[in-house]
């Protein structure tokens, strides 16, 4: 996303309460940000993640391969599952690094040169609470006018996650020399190292 997008610095986001989620042990949070290549690879870095996984979401079973989904004949999305310790880090991190950095919530069935549904910007809930909470925080931030633009994010239940093909698990980390990876992937995990460096990993 480029900067002028913004009102205010990723670093500078507002934090909602997500204190009923604290300390309730290891949790999920699914997301989708355009290719999950990149939005991986921002969330590897933070410390309390403990795993991310590329992968589908929003369409059928029968059609949740990366051919179909690339096709935009089907009605997945490109996401990451989130699995982090409510002990080390909450959903209102993990937010804030998803519209702040990982993706452009304003951009409407597109990331950059990536276009269509399957790249939409989505939050993709588990229940009623994990839905609310990021429905307030997307009017948190449409108050607080971080955004030139409006936010399109939609909120979609889970009805199911499909794991992605094992090559494109870890992917900017294995090709750091792609094109793609380095254009675009690796200056958002930049981003992530400078604004939220009080947050990453210790064997960074």
């Amino acid at each position: 996303m480029t900067d002028s997008v913004l009102s205010l610095l990723p670093g500078d986001f507002p934090d909602i309460d997500d204190s009923a989620f604290s300390n309730t042990g290891i949790r999920r949070l699914v997301l989708a940000g355009g290719c999950f290549w990149c939005t991986e690879a921002v969330y590897r870095q933070l410390d309390g993640v403990l795993e991310v996984e590329a992968g589908y979401a929003g369409g059928t079973a029968d059609t949740a391969d990366y051919d179909s989904v690339c096709g935009g004949t089907t009605d997945h999305a490109e996401v990451i599952r989130i699995e982090y310790d409510s002990i080390q880090i909450g959903p209102s991190t993990l937010l804030k690094v998803f519209f702040g950095i990982a993706h452009d919530p304003t951009q409407l069935n597109r990331q950059g040169n990536d276009r269509g549904r399957q790249y939409r910007s989505a939050v993709f809930y588990q229940d009623e609470p994990e839905r609310r909470l990021a429905a307030d925080y997307i009017a948190l931030l449409e108050a607080q006018k971080v955004f030139r633009a409006a936010i399109v994010t939609t909120l979609e239940p889970l009805e199911a996650f499909y794991p992605a093909e094992g090559y494109h698990q870890n992917y900017a980390a294995s090709h750091p020399d792609q094109p793609y990876i380095a254009a675009v992937a690796q200056p958002k995990v930049a981003k992530v190292q400078h604004y939220f460096k009080h947050r990453l990993k210790k064997d960074l």
